[in-house]
């Protein structure tokens, strides 16, 4: 999954633009890996997964990221993504 992550927010949020942009605000600042920490937690609460079968693949220091999610399937990862498109 590709992804932009938006740190300081005021709270967690997913959304995904009708192009499938997807990006996620978090209330995490962006130091010491805070907001990478919150943004697998969210996503683990989102996809209904654990956290530890998330993996962060690449963008460690960048907005934009990569996240593998394991224990999923595609038509549940595509439906959960349906729940959060912005029209």
């Amino acid at each position: 999954m590709h992804l932009k992550a938006r740190p300081n927010g005021r709270c967690n949020q997913l959304t995904v633009a009708p192009d499938g942009t997807v990006t996620v605000r978090l209330n995490a600042p962006a130091q010491d890996g805070k907001a990478n920490a919150c943004l697998l937690g969210y996503l683990a609460e989102v996809f209904g997964v654990s956290k530890s079968s998330l993996t962060l693949l690449s963008g460690h220091t960048a907005p934009f990221k990569k996240v593998e999610i394991g224990g999923l399937a595609e038509t549940e990862f595509w439906a959960v993504l349906a729940r959060y498109t912005v029209a």
